[in-house]
């Protein structure tokens, strides 16, 4: 059994399409043709640069790479990881059917596999960094085997996605070549997410909402330590905080995604309060029942997961305590980009 890594899109605009068609696409614009019509990869190579007026060789070869094993070498029983661009979660699912080529799907559909969703949204944080920087090849399709990572994923299935850190074996294998590029941006928020998680856990992830809102502006009340008002933080703008918007704010550092009923509870409290709009933050991010209400709940509620968390951050950052800069020290770099 191998293990292929798939993008649902370089912002993951193809994910909702991926998880309730339970198939993998191709999503490669324009590659209208079926791949088993070419005999191997050489010609491959080939038709790439004459369909996409390629300049360099070198990117054909990167694509073909990408495009071949989704109709030759990915085989039935393979498993699917799915890294989420929507919250800070990665899907697994398990190849059940042949590759087939369908044009009248259109672009970029033509290409799929049937894939079986058995496990979704799985945090980020509960993977080891060094699984998650295998996971994070910037490439749309590619084999994971690196650090062990096909076993050790299978150990930590069979063990409800909950198998202790130090239990697992490393034993390091090079099947993704050094060369591969790295998604440096989701490296860079695994590495800080470790981070917060280890300063922030439980009740003080309250006390670092507080202080990103009231970088934004706003005058807020935090509930003590122990104390069940229903909610976690109030928030409104102005120095006394006597002004709109008014936001109920309720924080789930929970090891699992929220449900929808969570959602649900905190509408009721904004009524309660009085409040005109909910702020509802779980670490760990949000179940599709959530995911699926936010059109409905547009004009009340907003959420965040980890990931938006860490972009609050890197916005108001100048703006934050001293308290919360020690405990998250952060460096603004400028690199050039310089992708293909």
């Amino acid at each position: 059994m191998s293990v292929w890594l798939f993008r649902a899109g370089s912002k993951g605009e193809y994910e909702h399409k991926f998880l309730t068609d339970n198939r993998v696409y191709l999503t490669w614009d324009d590659l209208d043709f079926d791949l088993k019509s070419v005999k191997n990869k050489e010609d491959l190579y080939k038709i790439l640069m004459d369909d996409y007026k390629l300049e360099k060789e070198k990117t054909a070869i990167n694509w073909a790479s990408q495009i071949w094993p989704i109709a030759y070498t990915m085989q039935k029983g393979d498993w699917i990881v799915l890294p989420s661009k929507i919250n800070r979660t990665i899907h697994f699912g398990e190849i059940i059917g042949d590759y087939k080529y369908d044009k009248n799907l259109g672009s970029p559909y033509y290409h799929y596999r049937d894939v079986k969703w058995f496990a979704q949204d799985i945090p980020r944080d509960r993977f080891d960094q060094d699984i998650l920087y295998s996971l994070g090849a910037f490439m749309t399709v590619c084999r994971i085997n690196k650090n062990n990572a096909e076993a050790r994923i299978k150990e930590m299935f069979n063990n409800d996605w909950n198998v202790p850190k130090s239990s697992l074996k490393f034993e390091s294998t090079d099947e993704i070549e050094s060369s591969v590029s790295v998604d440096l941006n989701d490296f860079i928020f695994d590495k800080i997410s470790e981070r917060i998680i280890q300063k922030f856990k439980g009740h003080k992830m309250e006390e670092l909402i507080e202080e990103i809102l009231k970088a934004k502006g706003f005058t807020t009340f935090r509930s003590p330590e122990g104390a069940d008002y229903g909610v976690d933080l109030l928030a409104s703008s102005s120095t006394l905080g006597f002004g709109s918007p008014k936001i109920c704010v309720q924080i789930k550092t929970t090891d699992n995604p929220i449900e929808r009923a969570v959602m649900d509870q905190l509408i009721g409290t904004m009524s309660n309060y009085n409040a005109e709009y909910g702020l509802l933050v779980s670490w760990n991010g949000f179940k599709s029942s959530v995911i699926k209400e936010i059109p409905k709940q547009f004009f009340k509620v907003r959420i965040w997961d980890s990931k938006k968390i860490i972009e609050e951050i890197f916005e108001n950052y100048e703006k934050m305590s001293d308290n919360i800069k020690a405990e998250i020290p952060l460096k603004r770099v400028w690199m050039l980009n310089e992708e293909d």
